[in-house]
């Protein structure tokens, strides 16, 4: 499964490398809602994969900040 093998290779990122994810995730949704809001977005999906995205790595840097 494809998410599996996405929180496996989130899991072995440094809590920089998630930090930086995290940043580039979150322009890229305020750039998708900004299209949406223009009637320039083809796929409104691509806004639920970046927030679904954004939730795991912020899942992932819980869990890293949590465990020490």
């Amino acid at each position: 499964m494809k998410t599996t093998a996405n929180l496996r290779e989130l899991r072995e990122k440094s809590e920089t490398d998630l930090r930086v994810r995290e940043k580039e995730l979150a322009e890229q949704l305020f750039a998708l809602r900004l299209q949406r809001s223009t009637g320039q977005l083809e796929k409104p999906s691509k806004i639920r994969q970046a927030k679904r995205e954004l939730a795991r790595v912020l899942t992932v840097l819980h869990q890293k900040q949590t465990a020490g």
